[in-house]
């Protein structure tokens, strides 16, 4: 039921008035970049990485000059560099096979680094470049010039400590002048194991020693990545066809490198999820309806091998109708969301564990445990699961109508879990499951709320342009709204055209297959997955790896104010924003309808990209 005093309606609607605040008109730190700016981007670390006409440039916070600047190949295209997954690397890749050279570099943009560059080290093409965790190490294959016409087109591998850059090992895959039959060439990311290294190629997996010497060799050929269980007894390496309609997975001894299953498991599509559990191996791939498979439709599957024999050990593999969007590895089974609606549970000898599958809306927004049991949140229902059966705690399922956003956030004092959506908030209580609306909420330029958090006694919510704080039962302590400055400017920073770093720390976690990340976690468990990161940063031990961390760790403590990009009185401008009172603290007036800009939360720092010149102001 509805509680109508609760009301946050449009008539209570505070639009800010800018008059007499502070107003930072300085700019505290100038970067000449020295050339067009062509993208910028604030990194995990709080380093602003600057891609020009002229390469690719650094800005520490702070930081009274450019905090490194990499020129060596001019221009780099979007598509010529990558940012390594938690990590301070930057990889530039130019040319390539079709090529007669290639560039590669590696950019420690902590330290501020370069700490591979294929020119100074003298290597004319460079076929795959790995970084190794958490070994810390780069791993090059390529031809290396530097001897005669025998050595300058033999392929070589070598080993690069990415702590100092210093080169640790490198050697011939053969020995110079020796004539080899047929195409060679490496094909995937050579594996790091203990005293050896597994570098697969076009003829098979080749075993050597750090110092060149061939340990073993088999022929399975053309292998894309590999990996190893936890007691380093049993490597998995896995090869997928050019089109990407189907994997084959094999199992190897590492002492001799022969096959341990009698055939390659085949699985359907491209294999995106990967985890050795000791009942067996779960594996997730997505096939796409294309690419020749006729008949086939996009969608992921899910299957589970012996690893013994590589056989799968379910009959029959449930059904997803959709791309698997969650996956946990829990005690008694597997347990998937489907990005398309649906939840299921399967035990590890395939029998289903729940009654039948879960319908639920489109997009899985949460997954998490709570004491009742499996809290889910999508963008058209919500409920509590029992785990063990899939049947609903909540006598009445939770529904709300297709939303621009949901977030959501736990009452504790309450006892009760609280789902904002882009009309209303509702109060579902943590015992009964008995919900009402506590409030609703009007967003203007049709926005929908995203974030949520409980605050000095009371709920904040928000969004680009909107702001709300109520008290715990609902009675609005103020709603803010801010006006974009266009329609045509709100567009783009909708569709991210401008970045604008929410949180102000990039969060992207890529999933890497083979990384035991398909834990199920506890609702509401705020910083977590920072927290597991920083540690992991930690023991790799480098300076830069400890920054990174200390990065980590501030992004689980709440920040205090947002920032929104607005017209004010005195023009286009960034506005700092208090949660807890809604009112204008600071402002930074741009004068620029569209601006390009990045704002750094955890430090205070806004970046505006003035021309060639990036102008920072701190605004703490």
């Amino acid at each position: 039921m509805k509680n109508t005093n609760l009301l946050i309606a449009a008539c209570s609607l505070l639009v800010i008035s800018f008059n007499a605040i502070a107003q930072k008109t300085s700019v505290d730190y100038s970067y000449d970049l020295g050339g067009k700016i062509n993208e910028m981007q604030l990194t995990e670390a709080g380093i602003l990485v600057v891609a020009t006409n002229d390469g690719l440039a650094g800005i520490k916070p702070k930081g009274t000059s450019l905090h490194f600047k990499f020129t060596d190949y001019g221009r780099v295209k979007p598509e010529e560099y990558y940012f390594v997954p938690n990590s301070p690397y930057i990889i530039i890749s130019q040319g390539g096979f079709a090529s007669l050279s290639s560039k590669k570099a590696v950019i420690d943009y902590v330290s501020g680094q370069t700490l591979f560059s294929s020119e100074k080290d003298n290597w004319k093409q460079v076929y795959t470049e790995t970084v190794a965790m958490p070994q810390n190490k780069l791993i090059i294959s390529g031809l290396q010039k530097g001897g005669g016409m025998a050595e300058n087109n033999t392929p070589k591998i070598a080993v690069y400590d990415l702590g100092t850059g210093k080169l640790d090992f490198s050697f011939f895959m053969f020995k110079p002048g020796k004539t080899v039959a047929g195409n060679f060439s490496v094909t995937g990311d050579s594996f790091l194991l203990d005293d050896k290294i597994l570098i697969p190629t076009s003829r098979g997996i080749i075993a050597k020693s750090l110092t060149g010497e061939t340990l073993w060799e088999n022929k399975i050929k053309n292998v894309n990545w590999m990996t190893v269980d936890e007691s380093g007894k049993d490597i998995y390496a896995f090869e997928s066809n050019l089109s990407g309609t189907n994997t084959e997975v094999y199992k190897i001894n590492p002492s001799n490198g022969n096959e341990i299953w009698s055939k390659a498991a085949k699985v359907k599509g491209g294999v995106v999820n990967f985890e050795i559990t000791p009942k067996g191996l779960a594996i997730v791939s997505n096939k796409s309806g294309g690419n020749g498979m006729l008949g086939a439709k996009s969608e992921s599957e899910i299957g589970f091998l012996s690893a013994q024999t590589g056989e799968d050990l379910w009959e029959k593999a449930p059904k997803t109708k959709g791309y698997v969007q969650h996956f946990y590895i829990m005690e008694d089974g597997i347990l998937f969301g489907i990005q398309e609606g649906g939840i299921n549970k399967i035990s590890y000898d395939g029998t289903p564990l729940f009654k039948k599958p879960l319908k639920t809306g489109e997009n899985i927004h949460v997954m998490a445990k709570t004491p009742q049991g499996l809290i889910y949140i999508t963008e058209e229902d919500a409920n509590i699961v029992d785990l063990t059966n899939g049947e609903t705690i909540w006598k009445k399922p939770l529904k709300f109508k297709r939303t621009n956003g949901v977030e959501s956030t736990y009452a504790a004092d309450y006892k009760k879990y609280l789902i904002a959506t882009d009309s209303e908030v509702i109060a579902v209580d943590e015992n009964t499951g008995e919900f009402s609306t506590l409030a609703t909420l009007k967003f203007q330029e049709k926005e929908g709320p995203t974030s949520m958090e409980n605050r000095n006694g009371g709920v904040f919510i928000g969004s680009s342009q909107n702001m709300f704080k109520m008290d715990p039962q609902g009675n609005e302590i103020y709603n803010s709204y801010f006006k974009s400055p266009g329609i045509s400017t709100f567009g783009k920073i909708a569709m991210g055209v401008l970045a604008v770093a929410s949180t102000g720390l990039a969060m992207q976690q890529a999933a890497v297959a083979g990384a035991n990340k398909n834990t199920l976690g506890q609702y509401n468990d705020f910083g977590a997955q920072a927290n597991r990161n920083a540690e992991m940063f930690s023991a790799i031990g480098t300076a830069s790896f400890n920054e990174m961390a200390k990065r980590f760790r501030a992004t689980t403590e709440t920040r205090d104010s947002q920032f929104i990009l607005t017209k004010t009185e005195n023009g286009v401008g960034l506005v700092k924003v208090n949660k807890d009172t809604g009112k204008v603290e600071n402002e930074v007036v741009l004068n620029d309808k569209k601006p390009v800009y990045e704002v750094d939360e955890i430090e205070g720092i806004l970046y505006y990209q003035n021309k060639d010149i990036i102008e920072a102001f701190l605004i703490d």
